[in-house]
């Protein structure tokens, strides 16, 4: 409960300090270094006051084998088949110019089944494992655009968000002989900014890049096995890093 009350204060206090950050038009006199350079934002166009942004995105992975066994050092796999689903959908409201708040959620889905064998030279120990979770969330943000260069075309933008997040998982594996089933209940809260990159490639229409630069997250993780044993797991994760290799591409509808 604390952990929640902490978040609630921390997307207030971020939406406050945006909106005391972004002025109505561009340029303003009592501004300093980054704000300072900003250029003013045109009634008609697509990030100003009034208008709306929306959009969503969908993936789709897939993989299997079933031919040669693949080596995994300490044993083998004889067959997996696997995929991963997720969709996300999202939308906002200018409140002000180059300023908007918004929401999105998802759902995504994870399954996969494995036949492998470890220490196949020692023990020969055989299982059939089979894995699926789903998962939800809800992420409330504040978007704040950056109007750096005359242009209607390029803008630069930070999003500061808080993501509330469950998922619940099944892990079953049969070796011939016992059948152990784990059941997962996945809670999470992350509060980020991840700025990024906004490209129109439209009227109306633009493809959104994001890195995530500073996120902190605290996930409760309840596990179950066999309908037995219990037990809980609380960690906590601070990332001040960025991997450019894990950029964040979306398509954007302006209106």
């Amino acid at each position: 409960m604390r952990a929640f009350l902490f978040t609630l204060i921390a997307f207030a206090v971020l939406l406050h300090a945006e909106n005391q950050a972004v002025p109505d038009s561009a340029k303003t006199a009592k501004s300093s270094g980054l704000l300072e350079a900003l250029f003013a934002v045109e009634p008609d166009e697509s990030i100003a006051k009034g208008h709306i942004l929306t959009g969503a995105t969908f993936s789709l992975i897939q993989g299997s084998t079933d031919d040669d066994a693949l080596d995994i050092i300490i044993g083998d796999i004889y067959k997996a088949e696997g995929s991963m689903f997720s969709i996300e959908a999202f939308g906002g409201y200018f409140i002000r110019d180059a300023l908007a708040i918004g929401i999105r959620g998802g759902y995504s889905r994870t399954k996969f089944d494995i036949d492998f064998t470890l220490l196949e030279d020692l023990g020969d120990l055989k299982q059939h494992r089979q894995y699926v979770s789903n998962g939800f969330f809800l992420q409330p943000f504040v978007k704040n655009y950056l109007k750096v260069l005359d242009s209607r075309t390029v803008y630069l933008f930070n999003e500061t968000s808080v993501a509330f997040g469950y998922s619940y998982g099944i892990s079953q594996t049969d070796d011939g002989e016992d059948l152990n089933k784990t059941r997962s209940n996945t809670w999470s809260i992350r509060i980020g900014l991840d700025p990024g990159l906004c490209i129109m490639i439209l009227n109306g229409v633009a493809i959104e890049t994001s890195v995530g630069l500073l996120g902190f997250t605290t996930s409760v993780i309840e596990v179950e096995e066999n309908n037995e044993t219990h037990s809980e797991v609380v960690y906590n994760i601070a990332n001040f890093s960025i991997n450019l290799l894990a950029l964040d591409l979306s398509l954007v509808y302006f209106f």
